[in-house]
């Protein structure tokens, strides 16, 4: 895809795995949770993991599934303090903020959407301090859709005035690049390096980068090419 800046107006940032290190979130559901649930629970591990993960599936793409409030309820256990027993695992992906300062130099509006729930956003914003890069932050829970739904980025209007056919969106996901697809949004980057702990991989659908200075054109051209 060859992307030229000076088509493009609006740039929509996913946060986990894009901007920010989804090890933090891996290892949290995947492992802190699980130990706490079993100390609490006085079980096994093992049984733990099997137990919280069935949880955690039968809640995938919906509103439910970044809801701490939901998950503190369902698992007995204060979730937003769990969060910040292993807040040191935050942390912002190489080049992000390169980026946004050249989105912020060339005069782009940019917002954060994500499907994180407010208190995660809190922590984190608190934690990495890039909150004023953005023109705005939406949750997905503001919105009232998660953005794996076809009709979240229509509702997006309501939140933020864009025009699909000038707005970047970068995603980890390939689901919500999908359904911004179907929304005719013009830029769809698919970001391959959304944990520190992984091997990326490249979209076979959609235009992929390991870090956002691929975005970032050479001094004095406004035209990048992403394979």
């Amino acid at each position: 895809m060859i992307m030229d800046w000076n088509d493009i107006d609006t740039v929509l940032l996913d946060m986990d795995g894009t901007i920010l290190d989804r090890h933090f979130d891996d290892h949290f559901w995947l492992e802190h949770v699980p130990k706490r649930w079993a100390e609490h629970n006085h079980t096994t591990l093992e049984y733990a993991k099997e137990h919280l993960y069935s949880l955690f599936r039968s809640q995938e793409n919906t509103l439910n599934w970044t809801d701490l409030d939901y998950w503190s309820d369902r698992l007995r256990l204060d979730i937003p303090v769990l969060k910040q027993e292993i807040e040191h695992l935050i942390a912002v992906h190489p080049f992000v903020i390169e980026f946004l300062l050249f989105l912020k130099h060339a005069g782009k509006m940019v917002w954060l959407v994500t499907n994180a729930h407010s208190k995660t956003l809190d922590l984190k914003m608190k934690r990495t301090r890039i909150g004023p890069y953005f023109d705005g932050i939406i949750s997905a829970h503001q919105v009232g859709l998660p953005k794996e739904d076809e009709l979240f980025w229509g509702e997006l209007q309501d939140f933020i005035s864009y025009d699909p056919e000038r707005t970047m969106l970068g995603e980890d996901s390939e689901t919500n690049l999908a359904t911004a697809e179907s929304f005719s949004i013009r830029y769809l980057v698919y970001i391959s390096r959304y944990s520190s702990k992984i091997e990326p991989r490249q979209s076979e659908r959609f235009p992929t980068i390991d870090y956002f200075n691929w975005l970032i054109p050479e001094t004095g051209s406004s035209i990048v090419t992403i394979p």
